[in-house]
């Protein structure tokens, strides 16, 4: 009896290997982001090259360019984005409580890193004014190794 004991636990009761493998695990996910900006980064470090998907731009509607021009200084002070171009008088219609209305708002484009990306857009629900603003990236796919280096520069904590 002891020993069928010893082979077959208990229910509930968990292998010191299951639970090993369940913190190893745990830890992947937790560490991907991280790792993998490391990774990429040292990629291009030792080639030279860009890795497509390092970099995004991300967009933002602003309901005026006073709000627009207050969203990009703070997120470049917070280092979020290395660059922000502000474009002006977009006409925008869409869906909103079930009606279409229609609006002219300020573009803003966002360059940043997409390691980033999840911050800048906490940040900027927090200080927006709209209830949904709309908040979406898209990953830059090739570019000028140079200009990446420069907004790499841009984003570098003091």
């Amino acid at each position: 009896m002891d020993r069928l004991g010893s082979r077959c636990p208990l229910p509930g009761s968990l292998r010191p290997s299951v639970l090993t493998c369940l913190l190893i695990l745990t830890a992947s996910f937790v560490s991907y982001p991280m790792l993998r900006t490391l990774s990429l980064q040292l990629h291009s470090a030792v080639t030279g090259s860009y890795v497509s998907g390092t970099y995004s731009v991300v967009f933002v509607n602003c309901p005026n360019e006073q709000i627009a021009r207050e969203i990009a200084r703070a997120v470049l002070d917070k280092k979020l984005a290395a660059s922000v171009n502000i474009l002006p008088k977009a006409s925008s219609l869409y869906f909103w409580n079930g009606e279409i209305e229609e609006a002219t708002e300020i573009l803003l484009l966002i360059k940043t890193k997409t390691s980033k990306v999840h911050m800048l857009s906490g940040y900027i629900r927090l200080v927006h004014p709209f209830e949904i603003p709309e908040v979406f990236s898209l990953p830059v796919d090739q570019g000028d190794v140079r200009y990446f280096k420069w907004l790499e520069e841009g984003m570098e904590e003091d």
